[in-house]
């Protein structure tokens, strides 16, 4: 299965609806399977007085608060039909986030074929009740999570695929979580995607490995979001089994907002995906073969034996006058020692392919 690639516009449109448009173009030209942004209303996603981000306060008016920063990049409702009927005529999928239950009711009205739950909310059991009870297959993001915190939230999204009721408490979750029929609703539904959420994210802080982890804890697919400079750890993930990668890009990382820093610009977009696509088929199916352009270098490259000087009928052939070179036919040296001591059969010029 090719590995799903999914541009992250997010928050990059800066609350333009040109540029929410234009990030489409640009996810769709790079070759990206999917475009997505993000959808809450700032009231419902955080309190007045809720602090920046240290990353945030970077790469935003530090003197703003995280409500002002967020309520200025809201995506209109409004948009959102217009945005995804647009991507569809790009041919590319238009997937959002939601971050509130009341966003995710409005997302539901606009058909999306899956949801991806961010980080943040991995601890935010109503809402991940309410992505399970859509139905939908989803892809959990695990950045700033603990492997329990991650089992703690299958078991909640097993609950809400399985159970149509609120759940009285949290030990009645887990009691489901134990039977049969939960391990086998999150294998059907869910993907989980590695992320480490700092914005860039320090080479040392990304833990590829960590992929490894969460496939053997879980038995999931398991993917990888990345928020470092370049292309490179990416195309790295994938190369280490990610079966999906998202990304963040922007128009232009000069401009001001809390992820262009973080984001590819279009062109290093469209590299990314050419780059991942090179692997994917560098990878192959795994066994090992010899590949259709390897036969003719094969028989030029290999070796067959040969009469190392004049041999005539029913002479004993020794390792005096056999021996091994590159002549195109004749036997292999693998039966070199069959040969040595049995009688020729026929005569041989020096130099000529000696057959068994």
């Amino acid at each position: 299965m090719s590995v799903l690639i999914i541009a992250e516009a997010g928050v990059n449109h800066n609350g333009d609806k040109e540029k929410a448009f234009a990030l489409i173009d640009a996810a769709a030209a790079a070759g990206a399977d999917a475009v997505k942004f993000q959808t809450y209303n700032a009231e419902r996603l955080a309190a007045i007085s809720a602090p920046k981000a240290a990353y945030q306060k970077q790469t935003t008016d530090s003197s703003e608060s995280q409500f002002e920063m967020l309520k200025k990049l809201e995506l209109p409702e409004s948009w959102h039909f217009e945005l995804k009927q647009y991507a569809e005529k790009q041919g590319i999928t238009f997937i959002s986030t939601a971050f509130d239950l009341q966003s995710l009711t409005f997302l539901e009205g606009l058909d999306l074929p899956f949801y991806k739950i961010p980080s943040g909310e991995i601890t935010n059991a109503p809402l991940l009740r309410a992505f399970a009870r859509t139905g939908k297959d989803v892809i959990l993001s695990t950045g700033m999570a603990t492997l329990g915190e991650v089992e703690q939230a299958l078991a909640i999204l097993s609950w809400g695929y399985l159970r149509g009721e609120e759940p009285e408490s949290l030990s009645e979750i887990w009691q489901n979580w134990s039977g049969g029929d939960s391990e086998r609703v999150i294998r059907e539904k869910v993907s989980l995607l590695h992320c480490t959420s700092q914005y860039p994210t320090p080479m040392a802080e990304v833990n590829l490995t960590a992929m490894d982890t969460l496939g053997s804890a879980f038995g999931l697919s398991v993917g990888y979001s990345d928020h470092t400079e370049g292309l490179l750890i990416p195309v790295a993930a994938v190369s280490r089994g990610a079966a999906i990668i998202e990304k963040h890009f922007t128009l232009d990382r000069a401009l001001p907002g809390p992820d262009h820093r973080a984001s590819l610009e279009p062109g290093e977009l469209k590299e990314m995906v050419s780059q991942i696509r090179a692997v994917e088929l560098a990878l192959g199916d795994g066994r090992k073969k010899p590949q259709p352009s390897e036969w003719d270098t094969r028989a030029a490259a290999r070796q067959q034996i040969i009469a190392t000087e004049n041999i005539m009928t029913g002479d004993l052939l020794t390792v005096d006058n056999i021996g091994t070179a590159r002549a195109g036919s004749g036997a292999s040296p693998l039966y070199y020692w069959d040969l040595v001591g049995s009688v020729a059969s026929r005569d041989y010029s020096k130099g000529e392919p000696v057959e068994r």
